[in-house]
């Protein structure tokens, strides 16, 4: 039977690798990095929070700004209409007092 030494050497290495990758992974200088990161990340976090609630207030200013708008036009064609209605009337009052005269 042949032993294939291939394998068993990369299975050492990863053992190898795999040990001392953890206490790589776990040691100060590495925990420094990944505080740095986690505070870069949480700032970023901030800013973005931020950015939304600015674009927020805005939209919400531009969609009262867009009722109200909305509410003066509708209150115009409302006195429009209103005014035509008189004008009708006057008009019908006027056409009948001709005609009994």
């Amino acid at each position: 039977m042949a032993v294939n030494w291939g394998k068993i050497g990369l299975l050492a290495g990863g053992a190898l690798f795999g040990s001392y990758g953890v206490k790589i992974l776990s040691s100060k200088t590495m925990k420094s990095g990944y505080t740095h990161t986690t505070a870069a990340v949480l700032r970023m976090k901030d800013e973005v929070v931020k950015d939304f609630t600015t674009i927020k207030e805005n939209c919400e200013d531009i969609a009262t700004d867009a009722r109200e708008i909305n509410e003066e036009r509708a209150r115009k064609e409302e006195e429009k209409m209103i005014q035509d209605a008189k004008d009708l009337l006057a008009s019908v009052e006027e056409k009948s007092a001709e005609e009994a005269e």
